[in-house]
């Protein structure tokens, strides 16, 4: 027996050439037609993405409005509010080292078992997510006006 015969052939001829099938006023139209809807769906997509943008962007510039208003209205207020951050700030970078010295000490038990790690969250998990919001709200109470809000028309 011969190799071909018992190897079926992997390839076939192939005709590549383009073919030359003129395209009818029928398909012509039907195409453009379809173009057509195409342009008008994503014109309608555009204008949807618009309104988003525009509702999303009004009730930012409202709460910063707000926001500006509580500053001018309570100037002294908002000054504690920055010093408690700053002072906040560093007893929250203080816990994150406690947290990631206790991680890296010995990753491995937390990873033995579920007592372990349910232990290690309950320890830490409640207090960081409290500090991060208390830390929140004071940093918004206390920023600085952003350069980019226009100031108060009023």
């Amino acid at each position: 027996m011969t190799q071909e015969s018992r190897h079926p052939a992997l390839f076939t001829q192939v005709d590549i050439t383009a073919a030359t099938n003129p395209i009818s006023d029928e398909d012509s139209s039907e195409v453009s037609q379809l173009l057509r809807q195409v342009v008008a769906g994503q014109d309608r997509h555009n204008e949807l993405l618009e309104e988003l943008v525009n509702q999303l962007g009004s009730a930012q510039r409202q709460r910063a409005l707000e926001l500006r208003q509580w500053k001018q209205s309570n100037p002294r207020l908002a000054k504690a509010c920055r010093a408690a951050a700053e002072a906040l700030s560093r007893v929250q970078t203080e816990f994150l080292e406690r947290l990631t010295d206790e991680v890296n000490g010995d990753p491995e038990v937390l990873l033995e078992g579920d007592f372990m790690l349910t232990e290690f969250v309950d320890r830490f998990g409640p207090r960081l997510a409290h500090l991060n919001g208390v830390l929140q709200v004071l940093s918004q109470l206390s920023s600085t006006p952003n350069a980019a809000t226009p100031p108060n028309p009023a």
